[in-house]
């Protein structure tokens, strides 16, 4: 984690409690990451003695991340990243479910740094997406919003029965249009709901998916940028037309 800049590192005890029950409070999803996996859980509870971790989706990952050692936690919240690393997780049980044990780490990252910096997609045009299921069926979204860590999307349709948080996409196609047609793998990090209401005074509910972007290349990421900068600024520009 050298990469980044001391002014991210917090090593006050109670500043490092702090960052972890806000990320319990908003039921923040967890990337827990060792020397060959990783899975996605939450924190279930967090003390000044003890941190409790969510057990993975699969058997398989939890038992391997207990055999490894220098395990990443990361997790990204309100444009900025959480990280930090323990030496091991132990298994136990938190309201009688399994569950990951450790002690609270000794310092964590917070960074707020602009690469992080989500900005909304454009409703128009849209942006449109489309990934692999398993079955081989195509699963269409449009970009809700973009992060160099990852982005937000709107299904087209209702959510399919064998998508779930956890699940992984090898190249997810995204077309910005002008900006041009972009591959991802992606990790799909959470399901939740957007609602709206209409001009009928209608609530109407779309499926949101957040996704988080795996094997991002320098290239890509630069691109990236320039379309973020470019989002933002065009955001900005009607804006001011809008307070004129």
């Amino acid at each position: 984690m050298s990469h980044y800049h001391e002014q991210f590192l917090k090593q006050n005890p109670l500043a490092v409690l702090g960052v972890l029950r806000d990320l319990n409070k908003n039921q923040v999803p967890l990337r827990i990451s060792w020397s060959g996996g990783q899975l996605i859980s939450k924190i279930l509870s967090v003390s000044p003695e003890s941190l409790v971790m969510d057990f993975g989706s699969q058997e398989n990952e939890n038992l391997a991340v207990q055999r490894a050692r220098q395990i990443t936690i990361t997790a990204e919240t309100q444009g900025a990243k959480v990280e930090f690393t323990l030496p091991q997780l132990q298994s136990g049980e938190y309201q009688q479910l399994p569950a990951f044990m450790t002690a609270l780490p000794p310092a964590l990252w917070f960074v707020q740094r602009r690469e992080y910096f989500r900005i909304c997609a454009p409703l128009h045009p849209p942006y449109v997406c489309s990934a692999k299921m398993p079955d081989n069926s195509t699963l269409r979204f449009r970009l809700f919003d973009l992060s160099l860590g990852g982005m937000g999307a709107l299904l087209e349709g209702a959510k399919p029965e064998g998508l779930k948080e956890g699940m992984r996409f090898s190249q997810i196609e995204l077309n910005m249009g002008e900006w041009g047609i972009f591959h991802f793998d992606a990790q799909l990090i959470s399901i939740s709901e957007r609602k709206v209401i209409d001009g009928k005074n209608e609530t109407i509910t779309t499926p949101r998916l957040s996704l988080r972007f795996l094997n991002v290349s320098p290239a890509v990421e630069r691109q990236l940028q320039r379309i973020i900068f470019s989002l933002e600024r065009e955001a900005r520009e009607k804006a001011n037309k809008v307070r004129e």
